[in-house]
């Protein structure tokens, strides 16, 4: 079993002790140690979720948004996640993204128990291992294409400087290479979401979620969006979980878990298709 201990917290890191064992809770190894307890788990898969649960509360009402979702994503797998508006799967990529805690439950993430980091571990890790991509392109309008994708990379606090030809390369699969000197308001909706995609994969993350990519795009630029997003998930091995409302984009992911009032309701095995393309 491999380790990196890149990924734990900074107070088991200069105690020099090595890398902990499976299950292992790593306070007992850390001096003075007066937070949660933080759990090593096996690295058997990239993302997994255990009894997963989240509640919002709003004085005495409590809503239930997510239920007892247990699941796990294989590294370089590509998971889509599917259901009607309410269904909480925009809850799941949000607690899978360590954007909110859960209520309940675990949520590992390359073996590490994500749901018990404190909010800077967590920042850290989440800059480190996890691309996003939005329905709402989040695109800086002062900037052009390439200033758009360049200024992931500076958020994530990277000390060695941008690898051009990588750049390079991943503009050419999303083919907006010839795109960069522009700004978002003059490339269309599909390219400014391929940008979003390249922003998202500029940073080499181990895991890309994907929000409602092809929500705001018509039929051809969704297409589009799915196969680029589906050959950077076959070429640059990234493990990829997209949310979506639509049947016939999840049918592109490895394996499609529908969801519907909360609850994972069912997983099938995708067809790994968009229009005539197979992966």
């Amino acid at each position: 079993m491999l380790w990196s201990t890149q990924w734990l917290p900074e107070a088991w890191r200069r105690t020099g002790a090595g890398t902990p064992r499976s299950g292992e809770c790593i306070s007992s190894r850390v001096p003075g140690a007066s937070t949660v307890p933080f759990t090593i788990a096996a690295v058997d898969s990239m993302i997994r979720a255990e009894h997963l649960g989240k509640v919002y509360r709003s004085g005495r009402l409590e809503v239930p948004a997510l239920r007892d979702a247990t699941f796990s994503v294989e590294a370089g797998e590509f998971v889509s996640i599917v259901g009607p508006s309410g269904s909480g799967k925009s809850t799941l990529f949000y607690l899978l993204g360590g954007l909110t805690r859960a209520t309940s439950g675990k949520v590992f993430i390359g073996g590490v128990d994500f749901s018990m980091l404190d909010d800077t571990e967590r920042t850290r890790m989440r800059r480190a291992r996890i691309g996003f991509i939005f329905q709402k392109f989040n695109l800086l309008p002062t900037l052009s294409a390439r200033g758009n994708i360049e200024i992931a990379s500076e958020i994530a606090g990277r000390a060695e400087p941008l690898d051009q030809k990588y750049l390079e390369h991943i503009t050419g699969l999303l083919n907006i290479g010839g795109r960069l000197q522009h700004r978002p308001s003059e490339l269309s909706g599909g390219e400014q979401q391929r940008v979003a995609i390249a922003r998202a994969l500029i940073t080499r993350p181990s895991i890309v979620l994907a929000d409602e990519p092809t929500g705001n795009l018509d039929t051809e630029n969704s297409d589009a969006v799915l196969e680029m997003l589906r050959r950077s998930n076959k070429e640059l091995k990234q493990t990829v979980l997209m949310i979506t409302h639509n049947p016939e984009a999840a049918a592109i992911g490895d394996r499609i878990i529908h969801m519907r009032d909360g609850k994972i309701r069912g997983i099938e095995t995708g067809s790994g298709t968009v229009g005539r393309h197979e992966w």
